[in-house]
């Protein structure tokens, strides 16, 4: 087998209809785009159009909405920060926080916080300085003998 003897298989390619040549070739004057219409013109892209029939996309129910206040956290398991710890990438003396996570290569990037869930074990006493964690996760880091101080809560005026 050489390069040169490389080919497509029979029939894998297909050449360009060319369109509009003449009346001789089949599809000449209109180029097989039938006559006049909204179709027949250049550009056009009719999505979600069917023919007059309401579309899907009307006929479905509207549902829910979009919180523009709604914060997004970054999820961190226990289980992936005491694999940090064991990798030397975290110092347990130093206080936890979505900076140290970030440097450490932990999490890629902080978004509104981040939040500890209770995934695994965790063996160290840690502070931890974060935007939220779960009962369970708070429970195991202060059985370890660690610390969860999260932000107050705005009081309610």
């Amino acid at each position: 087998m050489k390069l040169n003897d490389l080919r497509d298989k029979d029939g894998a390619t297909h050449s360009r209809k060319r369109l509009g040549r003449g009346i001789g070739s089949g599809s000449g004057k209109t180029a097989g785009r039938g006559v006049k219409g909204q179709k027949a013109r250049s550009g056009v892209a009719v999505n979600g159009f069917e023919g007059g029939q309401m579309p899907l996309y009307r006929r479905l129910p509207k549902r829910g909405f979009n919180n523009i206040f709604a914060k997004s956290f970054t999820v961190v398991s226990l289980a992936r920060i005491q694999a940090a710890l064991d990798a030397k990438k975290l110092d347990a003396k130093a206080t936890v926080t979505a900076d140290v996570l970030v440097a450490a290569g932990v999490i890629r990037r902080a978004k509104d916080g981040v939040r500890i869930l209770s995934d695994g074990d965790i063996k160290t006493k840690l502070a931890f300085d974060v935007a939220g964690a779960s009962k369970a996760a708070i429970e195991k880091i202060e059985k370890a003998g660690g610390s969860v101080k999260l932000p107050e809560k705005a009081a309610a005026e």
